[in-house]
Parts: C-alpha cells; sequence; structure tokens
C-alpha cells in the first residue's frame, strides 16, 4: 500500500511501441499454449502498469519482472508508473485497456482496500481484473521508540491498557498499511491508541526515533536499517509467518494476537476477459522468473519475500481481503485525507 527510477511516466505507444506481426506458424508443429488463432503472445511490446511512482517497492519489483520478461520473450515490456489516488488513477487506466494481455498492472494491496476506503471507485477488484500471479509479500513490522517500556507485544498490550488513549502511532496517512493495520492490531487486542498521520515517511521516522510518536507499523524494507541501528525497537511482524530477513521476530500471532495476519502484498494482474492462454502464460513465465536465482536474490536482500502463485491462488487472496480490510475501515472511520 506504501512507498513506490522511472524514465517518463507518460509514453505515445503508438508511436513508440510500433506492432511486430509474429511469422504464421508451421503445419503440424507443436503450437505455444500463449497462441491463439496461429497468433503468438506476446505479438508486440507489453505496457506494465504500476501502481505507485518510481522509487518504491512496487517499483522495484516491475522494473525487475519487466527486464526478466523482456529478456525471456524478445519483447519490450515498459513500466508505466501511474500514481494517484492510492492507486485508484492506475488500476482505473487497466480496468479500461484492452484484454489482449498486452496491458498488464503491478499493484499492491491497496487494490483491494480503496473500494472501502473512498466510498466509490470506478473499478471492482473482483469483475474488472483477471489474476495472473501473487508475486511477492511485504512483512510490515510493529516497531516501538527504544524508551517505551514495553519490549514485547503482550507488555506492550498490558501498557496499553493501563494508559488507555495515551500511547500514540505513525503513519504514513490515513488509510495507508500503518495505518489500517495498526487499527487492525488495536481491534483484536482491544486497546486504544492515538493515530498521528504523517504526510511524510521521513517525517515520520524521525519524530518515532526521537520519541515524538511511540509506535508504527511500516514496512520491513523501510524499518530494516533503523532497527538494525537499534534505533528502533521491532516487536513483531505482522505476516503469517516469520520474516526471513527478521527470522528471530515473531508473527503477531505469535507473539499474543492470535490469527492476526496483514502483510502488503504485490500483485499481477490483466483487464477482465483477458484470455485464459494468455493469463496461463503471463502466469508461468512470471513463475519461472520469480525462482531465478538473481531474482530471489535482489528481492529477499531487500526484505521482499517471493510468491508466485497461481491465478486461482490470487483470486481467492483477492476475494478473502476486501471484506477484511473492508470492516477495518469501517471500524476505524479511516477516510481519506
Amino acid at each position: 500500500m506504501i512507498w513506490q527510477l522511472a524514465r517518463g511516466t507518460r509514453i505515445a505507444w503508438a508511436a513508440l511501441l510500433p506492432f511486430f506481426a509474429p511469422a504464421a506458424p508451421v503445419q503440424g508443429a507443436a503450437q505455444d499454449p500463449s497462441t491463439s488463432s496461429g497468433q503468438a503472445f506476446p505479438g508486440r511490446p507489453v505496457r506494465m502498469v504500476a501502481a505507485f511512482a518510481p522509487g518504491g517497492s512496487v517499483d522495484v519489483v516491475a522494473r525487475l519482472l519487466a527486464q526478466k520478461l523482456s529478456e525471456s520473450w524478445g519483447q519490450q515490456v515498459v513500466v508505466d508508473n501511474r500514481p494517484g489516488a492510492g492507486g485508484n488513477v492506475s488500476a482505473e487506466i487497466v480496468a479500461r485497456a484492452p484484454n489482449d494481455g498486452h496491458t498488464i498492472y503491478i499493484c499492491s494491496a491497496s487494490f483491494v482496500v480503496n473500494p472501502s476506503l473512498y466510498g466509490k471507485t470506478l473499478y471492482d477488484p473482483v469483475r474488472d481484473f483477471a489474476p495472473v500471479s501473487l508475486v511477492s509479500l511485504v512483512q510490515n513490522v510493529l516497531v516501538a521508540h527504544p524508551a517505551l517500556p514495553a519490549k514485547s507485544v503482550n507488555e506492550l498490550v498490558a501498557l496499553a491498557k493501563s494508559k488507555p488513549g495515551q500511547i500514540n502511532y505513525a503513519s504514513t496517512g490515513s488509510g495507508t498499511s500503518g495505518h489500517l493495520v495498526m487499527e487492525l492490531f488495536k481491534s483484536m487486542s482491544g486497546i486504544d491508541l492515538v493515530h498521528v498521520p504523517y504526510k511524510v515517511i521521513g517525517q515520520a521516522q524521525a519524530d518515532l526515533m526521537g520519541g515524538q510518536v511511540s509506535l508504527w507499523f511500516p514496512t520491513a524494507p523501510g524499518a530494516l536499517p533503523h532497527i538494525q541501528a537499534g534505533r528502533m525497537r521491532a516487536l513483531a511482524v505482522a505476516g503469517a509467518k516469520r520474516s526471513s530477513t527478521l527470522p528471530e521476530l515473531p508473527t503477531m500471532s505469535e507473539a499474543g494476537v492470535p490469527g492476526f495476519e496483514a502483510s502488503t502484498w504485490y500483485a499481477l494482474l490483466a483487464p477482465a476477459g483477458t484470455p485464459r492462454h494468455i493469463v496461463a502464460k503471463l502466469n508461468g513465465d512470471v513463475v519461472k522468473i520469480l525462482k531465478q536465482p538473481e531474482v530471489h536474490g535482489r528481492l529477499t536482500a531487500m526484505a521482499i519475500e517471493i510468491v508466485g502463485g497461481s491465478p486461482d491462488e490470487l483470486a481467492r487472496h483477492i476475494r478473502s481481503e476486501i471484506p477484511k480490510w473492508a470492516r477495518v475501515v469501517k471500524q476505524s472511520g479511516a477516510r481519506v485525507d
């Protein structure tokens, strides 16, 4: 949902990316499963719309996938960053794009939160998209200022219950992952914390390390250097499993909040109606790339955990995430600032 080196975000596709017609298949030859009516996919350059601005984790994953897909296909895959409205701008673009596989979409978990958070969006995350693969997860990490007298989640819950409404926490804005994950924690543990939203991540980091705020639920890539330097005390990770980057930290469930799971995730989708054989090829090629040692090493070094699941698995994940976060948004009263 948060933290999103491109060389331009508006691309004149008709001028820059000409169509190349593939040769007709040889009579009787085995046909690639990505073909339909004798035409191979991709038949021209592919546009990968990214939900957020250059430089963040979504962009890093998008550019790595685009590079490797370009090498595999012999067709250029161009990343088109379309930030705005927490990912709504990019989702609306892809929902209206031709469903021939030549426009694909890499998004974050805000994709399933926004319909509840904004009240109305011009896309439906189930109806308007064809799931391709859940690409990766990024753990949210519960961190505290080192001076806070709580060295575990259980100690934090006890402290918060003894001081209702007196402990505050940072986020990078209403409706962001740091806000909603903390609200889920509040709801499941029965505590009362005060939300202090920031517009700039650097200011939230500085105020946590300076003691102006006591808690935060950032994602691991941004928090890792500060945790390692001792400027933040990490209490637990929010995912269903422990982080390979911070294996010593318990999950929130292990630490005393049973059933808690709230990872930030990145997924690849296509417009609804994209032919199944194209979705299957996209999925197979992406999963193969994610298994490459170079790709695995580069992403895990940044605390990005690889998934690479099937289209059906992503579809089930999206359907389960929508009502989960709708409840959190409603209970928290979160709104877009």
